[in-house]
């Protein structure tokens, strides 16, 4: 049994070596230091929510990361969900469906009206998952980077 909480700065170890294991998922090469001032950042300044998930002995599992913006057109406040990540051996056990529900609740009780995320197109696996939780693929908009160096 999972338990789903804020995560502190108490966290900020553990939850580096997530980080670290999120980013190395997506083909960036570790970097513990990086992962470790990035948290430490985020957690300075507020500009983000995360969630963590604990197991029955109190380890970190997995978390989830959500960054506050508005919508002009919309008037209201929209969350991008950037980050979800579970250990593997975590993974098919409930814990990234309870991370999402969780942002979810969060979401609605700050009140924001949508909750935004992207995913790779070959990760099938997220994507059953949150159309599972209702999520519905975007295709009214076209997506666009431009990295700035």
């Amino acid at each position: 049994m999972q338990a789903i909480r804020l995560a502190t700065i108490r966290d900020i170890d553990t939850l580096t070596e997530l980080l670290d294991g999120y980013r190395q998922f997506y083909q960036q090469p570790s970097d513990l230091q990086a992962a470790h001032d990035f948290l430490r950042q985020r957690m300075g300044l507020g500009d983000a929510f995360i969630l963590v998930s604990e197991n029955s002995e109190g380890a970190l599992t997995g978390f989830v990361q959500l960054y506050p913006g508005v919508s002009t057109v919309g008037l209201n406040a929209r969350w991008t969900l950037n980050d979800l990540f579970v250990l593997p051996e975590c993974r098919d056990k409930g814990t990234g469906r309870a991370l999402m529900e969780a942002a979810t609740q969060l979401a609605r009780d700050h009140g924001v009206a949508r909750l935004i995320l992207m995913t790779q197109v070959d990760n099938e696996r997220a994507q059953h998952l949150y159309e599972s939780l209702g999520w519905q693929r975007n295709t009214a908009f076209y997506g666009y980077l431009l990295d700035i160096k």
